[in-house]
Parts: C-alpha cells; sequence; structure tokens
C-alpha cells in the first residue's frame, strides 16, 4: 500500500526524519489561525488509497491535539485508507485512576478521545504505572517500543566503566534491562515524594563503585527534582559526576542548569520530544512497529 506521513504540532523534524526512514513522501499542511484563535488547516497532498501516518510527539499536548484530529479528519475525507500515529512521547498517561471525588480520569479521556480519529498508534516507553497496557485504555491497535537498547548502546559506546542508577523501585527492572544491554552493573535508589517538586532519595552503599561512571537513567525528565536528588547522593558518595540518560525531555533549561549545579556531568535523551539533549535516535526503533500496524508502505 502507499503510505504518506504528515507533520502535527510541530514535530516537523521527527516527520522529516520518519518519512526518509520509511522511504515515504511527507505531505505539506497550511495551516494558520484565524483572528479569534480557530485554526484553518489545508492539507496539500495527495491522501487518495493511501496509508497516512501522522508524526506528533505530544508534549505539551492540549494545544496540539485539535490540530491532530483535524489533520486526521482531513485525510479521511481526502480519501485515505487509513490513518495511524506515531508519538514518541505520549501525554496523559499520568491520571489513570480517581483519587478523589470529582477528579477527572483524564487518560482515559484523552485516549477515547485520539481513539476515535485514528487506526492506530505507535509511541515509546509511555509512563505505564497502574495501568499495564496501552490497550487498556486505547481503543485501536498500539505498539509500545521500548527505548533501552538505543540507551544501552548510547552508554556503552560513549561512558567508560559504566554504573547504571535506577532513581527508584519503579526503574528497576527497566534499568536493570539497560544494564544488561550495556554490559554494566547497576544499583537502584529508594524515593519517597513529599510533593510534586520535593522528593527524597536513600541510596544503598555504592562505595565500591568508586571507579565508575554512574548513568542515573529515568523514562520522564520533567522537573527533574528526582534526577537531581540522585545525581546529589551519588555524589555525596564520592563517585565521579554521574551522566544524565533520559528517554523523554519534558525538562526546560533551568532543569539542565539544576542537574548541572547538583553535579551532573551532562544530560542526554532521546529525541522522542525535540529538545536539545535528544541526541539519541529512536526513529529507526520505531518502524517494525510501524510496518507490524500498518504493513509495507511504499511511496
Amino acid at each position: 500500500m502507499t503510505g504518506l506521513v504528515l507533520a502535527s504540532g510541530g514535530s516537523d523534524t521527527l516527520a522529516r526524519h520518519l518519512a526518509d526512514v520509511l522511504g515515504l513522501p511527507l505531505g505539506a499542511v497550511e495551516s494558520r489561525h484565524f483572528p479569534d484563535g480557530e485554526t484553518y488547516l489545508r492539507l496539500d497532498a495527495d491522501c487518495r488509497g493511501r496509508h497516512v501516518v501522522i508524526a506528533c510527539a505530544l508534549d505539551h499536548p492540549d494545544p496540539k491535539l485539535l490540530p491532530l484530529v483535524f489533520r486526521a479528519e482531513a485525510a479521511r475525507a481526502e480519501g485515505a485508507s487509513r490513518v495511524g500515529l506515531v508519538a514518541p512521547y505520549l501525554a496523559y498517561m499520568r491520571q489513570d485512576q480517581q483519587f478523589r471525588p470529582g477528579e477527572a480520569v483524564t487518560s482515559r479521556t484523552f485516549a477515547a478521545l485520539l481513539s476515535r480519529h485514528i487506526d492506530w498508534l505507535v509511541t515509546v516507553d509511555p509512563h505505564l504505572h497502574r495501568v499495564h497496557a496501552l490497550g487498556e485504555v486505547y481503543a485501536v491497535p498500539s505498539r509500545v517500543v521500548a527505548a533501552a537498547p538505543a540507551l544501552a548502546a548510547w552508554i556503552a559506546a560513549h561512558v567508560t566503566r559504566p554504573l547504571v542508577v535506577g532513581p527508584d523501585e519503579e526503574s528497576g527492572q527497566w534499568v536493570r534491562d539497560v544494564a544488561t544491554r550495556a554490559g554494566a552493573p547497576f544499583v537502584v535508589m529508594r524515593k519517597v515524594r513529599r510533593g510534586d517538586r520535593t522528593v527524597e532519595i536513600t541510596a544503598p552503599d555504592v562505595s565500591a563503585w568508586r571507579d565508575h561512571t554512574p548513568v542515573v537513567v529515568d523514562d520522564v525528565v520533567s522537573s527533574g527534582q528526582t534526577m537531581i536528588a540522585t545525581v546529589g547522593r551519588l555524589v555525596e558518595a564520592g563517585l565521579p559526576a554521574p551522566v544524565c540518560l533520559a528517554v523523554h525531555a519534558l525538562f526546560a533549561r533551568e532543569t539542565d542548569e539544576a542537574l548541572r549545579a547538583a553535579g551532573a556531568s551532562g544530560i542526554v535523551t532521546t529525541n522522542t520530544i525535540n529538545h536539545p539533549a535528544g541526541t539519541i535516535d529512536i526513529v529507526p526503533l520505531l518502524v517494525p512497529a510501524i510496518a507490524d500496524l500498518a504493513g509495507a508502505l511504499t511511496p
């Protein structure tokens, strides 16, 4: 089947890279805002009979949702056979149940909205907590791509004598996978969260690893408090300046500055989100998942 890639939500670089890797054309989209803030959108691409793949990282998702839906529905109106979504970062996975009366279970509402307008979904390491699989909330076929192989390859290529560090017990199994792939030892910290921006980290005895470079690995970095506290504990224990590694870079410049102030030598992330730290390329890892859901696509 012929395919076509569209960019949405400012993910132009991702879309171009994905189109190149898949060997598909990148469709042009004309979009602007009317004076009252409403969106005008026009697809300048031939969608007839094509399998349309929309690339959209869903960080800061609220202003991205409607333009994404408009693209999907415009593609269908222009004759697209199917519409899939590649969202390397998938938002609204945090609030997966009601903790207080009146709370919106936003993960399920967001998933229901998206599921009405797409035929399939590919994402990278969503923040699954109480939900154990995307199929529990999304009504369309989905595939989760693991970033662990890319992280492990980066560690093996760039860090001498690495010690992979998980910031909390939740990261244990995931960090073990990265460490095993990188051929490195690992340790896991213990975290107690005191609030949205306050955490307390306790460390096991790491004195035996003072000749190793700690690599703190986490899936999402937003405020950075967990990683900052972990870096501080490692520095206090006399280990070399830690390298910070993350899948999804939700943080701003002040987070990077705070990590360096805490003693980190630097932070590197994947390119699931457009960020200067996102130098680990996960796009090639997406291809098998897309092929699994969309089949073989040709220009």
